[in-house]
């Protein structure tokens, strides 16, 4: 079992530091916690057969994996499996926005954007597992990406726990012999307990389901292409602009109408993050691909019901005041 500290690096350096260690044993990410100075972390991963295990503690943190992380990857495709033990997370991916209570999963694709919001203290165990071995248990990952795995629903409960013990064994020493063995059994768990919660009625063929999460996968990865065009995901997808049509009539919802909803919800959430509150509203946007500040003025202020400078008064706001919330409360609590 391999044991890191945040106590080992120094200062602002910490977070950059603490990246790159993240990156060595599970995903290269960017970590922006909220008190860089003040920034605590641990981190205790080792090997399960096919999986990485590793759990992370750490404070109010932001944890994001964006487009140069994802180029710079070399290796085969792999999937994440989170399971959120303490604390409340915020996970941004495939186009949803789940929040995490204790004993929640959610699965990320490493190929795609992630943006993870810790809200407080937290502890998190992260799975790490090759595309190829993951489908071998669950054929169509894609299709839950970004999804909360309820620990009230189906077998939720018994994979977090299965999870958790297997973690522990681990930190005890684990036999070599067994660990395939066992990881495989955990997967086959986790992957029933998808299907148990996700098993809805639909009138969408598997292939169908497949083929919109390999194209919203494709739109996610150029999202910030100011170019990106109906007919430029269907050529990078290699479907008709007929086909694609179909796939998102069943979505309720035109390929042009998503990507500007995926745009919207990204600048919204910027706009609304303090790490970004020197930022102008037209520098967040064309950095969201927009390319005309009064379209996006007037697209934001449809969906959101505020301009923009507005939206960030009050998100602002809202922040400060349940940061000091939290604070008194941690502070009675002492």
């Amino acid at each position: 079992m391999n044991v890191f500290n945040s106590s080992d690096l120094t200062g602002r350096s910490a977070p950059g530091g603490w990246a790159g260690l993240f990156a060595s044993q599970i995903e290269a990410m960017d970590f922006i916690p909220a008190k860089p100075d003040a920034f605590m972390a641990e981190l205790a991963s080792s090997d399960l057969g096919p999986l990485r295990m590793a759990r992370l503690t750490c404070g109010r943190t932001t944890i994001e994996r964006g487009a140069s992380r994802i180029a710079a990857h070399k290796g085969r495709p792999t999937y994440l499996l989170m399971l959120q033990v303490r604390g409340e997370a915020e996970v941004s991916h495939y186009g949803k926005v789940s929040t995490l209570a204790e004993g929640d999963f959610v699965l990320c694709d490493s190929a795609a954007p992630i943006k993870i919001r810790f809200l407080d203290d937290v502890e998190t165990l992260f799975l790490k597992v090759e595309a190829s071995v993951l489908k071998e248990h669950l054929p169509s990952p894609e299709c839950f990406c970004g999804r909360a795995l309820r620990t009230s629903e189906g077998l939720t409960a018994t994979a977090t726990a299965m999870a958790l013990n297997l973690f522990g064994h681990l930190e005890a020493g684990l036999s070599l012999n067994y660990r395939d063995r066992v990881a495989r059994h955990l997967l086959d768990i986790v992957a029933t307990a998808y299907a148990l919660a996700f098993d809805a009625p639909s009138s969408r063929s598997s292939v169908v389901s497949g083929r919109c999460a390999t194209v919203k996968l494709f739109i996610e990865q150029h999202l910030r292409d100011p170019e990106l065009t109906p007919c430029s995901v269907a050529a990078g997808t290699k479907l008709s602009t007929r086909y694609l049509r179909m796939i998102f009539a069943s979505e309720n919802e035109t390929v042009s109408a998503y990507i500007l909803r995926r745009r919207l919800e990204q600048c919204a959430r910027q706009i609304a993050d303090p790490a970004w509150r020197g930022h102008s509203m037209t520098e967040i946007a064309f950095g969201w691909g927009f390319n005309s500040a009064p379209h996006f003025t007037r697209t934001f202020r449809d969906r959101f019901g505020l301009p923009p400078r507005e939206y960030r008064r009050l998100k602002l706001e809202q922040e400060g005041g349940a940061f000091g919330t939290r604070t008194r409360q941690a502070a009675r609590a002492a």
